[in-house]
């Protein structure tokens, strides 16, 4: 719910947020997020296209690893689209990463990039409390 609110707040800006946690065998677990603001070079364009500051990733990687936690992914959301990735957002993801996309349906969809090129994957989640 807090990362819908998040990503719903920069409409009609593309949000953004990191996704700190860590991995344990096969699975990853989301413990933290980390609000970025989007810094896409082209404001006019923020609306279908975001950039985490890199400094903002460094402080959010160092919090982290003082923490035993790890960058997982980012989340992001399409104000005027489907919650699934476009081209552009595998090409600019750094793989193997989960990708959760909210949509102008407020649907949050999480993916899998892996590290082989591959199709972005469905990935199915659960909330445990």
């Amino acid at each position: 719910m807090v990362l819908g609110r998040w990503l719903a707040a920069a409409a009609p800006q593309e949000g953004c947020a990191l996704l700190l946690g860590e991995r344990q065998g096969g699975e990853w677990r989301l413990l933290r997020l980390w609000p970025c603001c989007n810094v896409w070079p082209e404001p006019a364009e923020r609306g279908r296209r975001f950039a985490i500051d890199p400094r903002e990733q460094l402080v959010a990687q160092r919090w982290g690893r003082c923490r035993g936690l790890q960058v997982l992914g980012a989340a992001h959301s399409h104000p005027g689209g489907a919650a699934v990735p476009s081209p552009t957002d595998c090409q600019l993801c750094v793989a193997p990463a989960l990708m959760v996309i909210q949509g102008e349906a407020a649907d949050l969809r999480v993916w899998w990039l892996a590290d082989d090129d591959a199709s972005p994957q469905p990935v199915p989640w659960r909330m445990e409390h």
